[in-house]
Formats: C-alpha cells, structure tokens, sequence
C-alpha cells in the first residue's frame, strides 16, 4: 500500500498501476472513488467483495470520449447535448451497453458513465487508454468518503495498492440520468440541477 499526495505521484505511474492488476482509491471533484480497470473480471469481483457491496448493485465508470466506443451502443441525441453540455462534469448518464461486458458494470443492458470534472480524476481518465470504475470509496450502506482520513477507516491497507489523497472533496455526488428511456429520466439528484423539459 502507498499513500501518496496527488500532486506527488505521475498519471504515467498510476496507470501502469492499474494495468498491473492494482486497485487505487482516488479523489474525483466529488468524492473519492475505487478505481479498477473496467474489463478485469477477478478484481472488480475483489472490489464488490471489499465494498461489501450487493451483486446487484454496478460499479459506474469514468471515461474520455473514446472510451465509449468500447462501452456504448448507441448514443441517444440527448445524451449527446447533455455530454456536449456538462461535461466533464459532476454529471453521470446511463447508456445502452455494449454487448460482451464484465456482468459488474452492467445492470438491464445498460453501463453508467461519466467524464469527471476538473480533479485528479479528470487528468487521469484523460491520459488512460481505458475506462475506470467509479464507485465510492466506503463499505455499502456507509456514507462516501469526501476526505482520505475517511476512506482509510473504511478499507484494509492491504487490500488497495494505492490511496491518492486529494483533500477535502465537495462531497456532493453526481446527477444520475438514465437517457435510456423515453423520456429521461433524473435516477439521483446531485450536484447539477439539470431541467430535462428542455431537451
């Protein structure tokens, strides 16, 4: 286990990490996140077990634009205004899945997706040449960590190669969307108040 300050550790050496089979707890501009790589089935397995998290609970993921091609099916045409228009940003849109995908990211056909706003997480997901989870790093039914004191309460050192300490977040989660259906639907009101009947 490292614990190291954002601004001491390269995104160079956090995705060889992560392509090394690590799994790193790292600060977003919302709140901290456990990242894996998004198509390693034994660790995003370990992390559902880690978290104490229910199997039918999906893990969301970060992404840069050319991720989605790997995770995506089709874009619906709000999703393409909300992305044009929010982000990177506090904004997560559930998609229509590819087919073929870890059964961990995927609930109903569908994957969970967002470009983070401005944070660690924003220039790692832009560097990376794959998606990465997402889910918060707290044991289920526990409130997210908004600070790292807080996340290493929550997990054995020894089960997280990396913990990237941020500071204090906002602690305000994403606004979750599901552009699925018709019409979209607001799944979590979070940081952005978005008006649908606009689109």
């Amino acid at each position: 286990m490292k614990l190291l300050k954002a601004h001491e550790i390269s995104i160079d050496e956090v995705i060889r990490i992560l392509q090394k089979d690590g799994i790193i707890i790292y600060p977003t501009e919302t709140l901290y996140g456990i990242g894996v790589k998004y198509d390693n089935k034994y660790l995003l397995r370990k992390v559902f077990e880690i978290k104490k998290r229910p199997k039918e609970k999906v893990f969301p993921l970060i992404v840069n634009l050319s991720h989605l091609k790997l995770l995506v099916s089709n874009i619906p045409l709000i999703a393409e205004k909300l992305i044009e228009k929010y982000w990177p940003g506090p904004l997560t849109l559930i998609l229509p899945a590819k087919d073929g995908l870890p059964e961990e990211i995927v609930l109903n056909k569908t994957v969970a997706l967002r470009m983070p706003g401005e944070s660690f997480a924003l220039n790692l997901i832009k560097k990376s040449p794959f998606p990465i989870t997402a889910t918060s790093a707290n044991i289920s039914g526990h409130p997210a960590a908004s600070d790292m004191e807080t996340a290493l309460k929550y997990f054995n050192l020894e089960e997280i190669d990396l913990f990237i300490d941020g500071g204090k977040l906002k602690g305000i989660p994403s606004t979750i969307i599901d552009v699925t259906i018709k019409p979209p639907k607001i799944i979590r009101k979070g940081a952005l108040n978005i008006d649908l009947s606009s689109y």
